[in-house]
């Protein structure tokens, strides 16, 4: 199967996220997966200890089934209509990661982070929990992920949608041009 070989065309993946929006818009709901997180939090009883997961979690069952089939449509993407073809890095991307000593690879999880082996040394630790602490918080500070925001929000034409997306570029440009060099050197 030729077309494997390349990504979905804007013209194919664009109308598909569009038709879901649409389909959630008037189910009147919003996508954003970030949310799943506290739905997933509710469901295993930490409204008990804290409020803010006390809820009708019952009323969100659909987002965990959204993310139920969002999870195996990953699967089946990555088995069936995957290419195994490379994972193609501009020269220039790849001159850069070297400078801060990360070998480029077929995968987007360079091994000098992600790896087993180095995923417990205490920089990368620290990195990987610090990350996740930030993202857990900006995304509650902010209402949102970015998908939320990106998709949903500025198809919906919310201004703190655009407040928020802006902040997120913003804090992306300033990781990977300031604070990632940093870290790595």
């Amino acid at each position: 199967m030729e077309f494997l070989q390349d990504p979905f065309p804007w013209y194919i993946a664009g109308p598909l996220i569009a038709i879901n929006l649409f389909l959630l818009f008037y189910m009147g709901e919003r996508f954003g997966l970030s949310r799943s997180f506290r739905t997933a939090c509710s469901i295993a009883g930490a409204g008990k200890k804290f409020p803010f997961f006390n809820y009708e979690w019952k009323k969100e069952i659909w987002l965990m089934i959204y993310l139920l089939g969002s999870a195996i449509g990953g699967f089946i993407a990555f088995q069936f209509l995957n290419a195994g073809a490379p994972v193609i890095v501009s020269a220039k991307t790849t001159i850069a990661l070297q400078q801060l000593n990360i070998t480029p690879n077929q995968s987007f999880e360079p091994q000098e982070i992600f790896s087993y082996v180095h995923l417990f040394t205490p920089k990368n630790f620290i990195l990987l929990l610090s990350g996740g602490i930030l993202i857990g918080f900006g995304t509650r500070w902010a209402g949102g992920c970015t998908s939320g925001h990106a998709i949903s929000g500025l198809s919906d034409l919310q201004l703190s949608s655009l407040i928020a997306v802006i902040g997120f570029f913003t804090g992306g440009l300033i990781m990977t041009h300031l604070f990632i060099p940093l870290i790595f050197k």
